[in-house]
This record gives structure tokens, sequence and C-alpha cells, in this order.
């Protein structure tokens, strides 16, 4: 027997507390607000998962993959001073983006997508060396054929390109799944923008606040956030538990097949 803090609608999520079998969730300390107590009076009908870190193992050489693309940009005109190596690829392109329509360069937007392009083309290298070696987290397959025999509608929104996505889905045999993947290369703006997941729930023909989103990063979190979906958090690849907790995770599962036990006790309040 091992503890499960679901929110009864009385409740608040940190003083409630009782026992299940088989299943170890925790609830985030975030204050309960008003739109999350409506959220859980409405039955689930969809869950959008990550990819890499949540259904994959994130192996992915970021910080080789970080460190080319603002190599590149520097090479390409951005000045060293506006690129962080701390940041992401993206946060890194938008900085570009603005340097080059806004900037005395007399660059114009063709040339900076013609920079995106090649950036992106650096980051589909990478993820395509990850997905030949990548593994498929523990529990994945049994969690994505319990939800299916929930009759549950999945999605799947990733960063990573399409070509490295399609690739992970079909070597481990778990495309089928999903009604639904959006890639990058689909949208103009990635999470924690919520363009892809609302891509998602249009091709779901499934509401935000009927959705359970699970990552491992905090931009999923910020995402279900704006959307007023259910997050739920796992500490399986970029993000810590304490830091998906602080990002709006409403629930936080050590483990893929965890998420089962905690829609059907959703669905049950």
């Amino acid at each position: 027997m091992v503890s499960i803090n679901l929110c009864p609608r009385n409740q608040s999520l940190e003083t409630s507390n009782f026992t299940a079998k088989y299943i170890s969730v925790i609830v985030s300390v975030n204050p309960v607000s008003q739109w999350i107590m409506e959220l859980i009076t409405v039955p689930i009908e969809a869950v959008i998962f990550d990819l890499d870190g949540t259904l994959a193992h994130f192996n992915l050489d970021f910080k080789a993959l970080r460190a080319e693309v603002r190599s590149y940009l520097i090479r390409a005109g951005v000045p060293m001073s506006v690129l962080s190596v701390n940041e992401s690829m993206f946060e890194m392109l938008g900085k570009t983006e603005i340097f080059f329509r806004n900037g005395r360069t007399g660059k114009s937007a063709q040339v900076f997508e013609e920079v995106r392009t090649q950036a992106l083309a650096i980051a589909e290298k990478y993820e395509m060396e990850a997905a030949l070696t990548t593994s498929l987290q523990p529990g994945a397959v049994e969690t994505l054929k319990e939800l299916k025999s929930m009759k549950l509608k999945l999605g799947l929104c990733t960063t990573s390109n399409e070509k490295a996505a399609k690739y992970i889905l079909q070597r481990f045999r778990i495309e089928d799944f999903f009604n639904v993947v959006v890639s990058r290369d689909k949208v103009t703006y990635v999470k924690p923008h919520t363009e892809q997941f609302e891509m998602a729930l249009k091709a779901l023909s499934a509401t935000a606040q009927a959705t359970v989103i699970v990552g491992d990063s905090v931009v999923d979190m910020q995402s279900a956030r704006e959307l007023k979906s259910i997050a739920v958090g796992i500490p399986t690849g970029m993000s810590t538990m304490e830091q998906l907790k602080n990002h709006s995770a409403n629930y936080i599962i050590t483990s893929l097949t965890d998420l089962p036990v905690l829609i059907k006790e959703i669905n049950k309040d």
C-alpha cells in the first residue's frame, strides 16, 4: 500500500490524503484556484503526452545541440552578447528574429527564415541521433493500452521534428495509439506557447478542460495552465519534481503506470 493524494472537491490540495494500491501520486502544493475546482468536476476525455523524457527516455545531447546552434547564429550575424549559453534553441531563435527584424542589420525576414531553417536542420541531426538510441520509459506501452481501453482520446505534442518523432513511434510500435501527433514542424510556435496543444485538441475534438496534459518539462505544465487543462508532471526527463510543482503541475506521478489510476480517481469524484 502506498499513498495517493487526490483532491476531493471540498478539500484543499494540500490537506487531502487517503490510500490506494499500486499507485504513488503526489498532488502539487500549488493553491487551489477556482478553475482547478471546476476542472475536477469534468470527466477526462483526452490525454496529450509529451514524447522525449515522458514516453521515451531523454537522451538528446542538449548542451551540444545548443552550443552548435548558438555558434551558427553568431556566424550568421547575431552578436554573441545577445545569445545566452543557458537558453534553449527556441529562445535563441526568438532573439535572433527580433534582432534581424528590428535591428539595424539590413537583414530581411526572408534571411531570418533561411537562418531558422538551418538552425532547425542542426537540431534535427541531434534529434535523429537521439531517436536511434532512445528507449521507452518503463510502463509506456501498458499505460497507452490501458488509456485506450478506457476510451480516452490520445494525442502527442513534441518539440522534436516530425521525422525523429515518427521514427520513435514506429520503432516501438506505438504510433497507432495516437489520434494526433503535433511535432514542431506543424506549428509556428512551440510550447510553452499553446499552439501545439490547441492543434491537438482540435484534432481530438476535445475541450481543454476535459484534457490531461502529461509531460516531464515545465513548459508542458505552463501550457496546461494557460489552457486550463489538468497538468500532470512526471520527473523522468528535463525537470525535477520541485520544478514541476513550482510551474503549476496539478499532479505529479512517479511512473507512467500511475496515470490511468489517477484519471479513474479524478473521474470518480
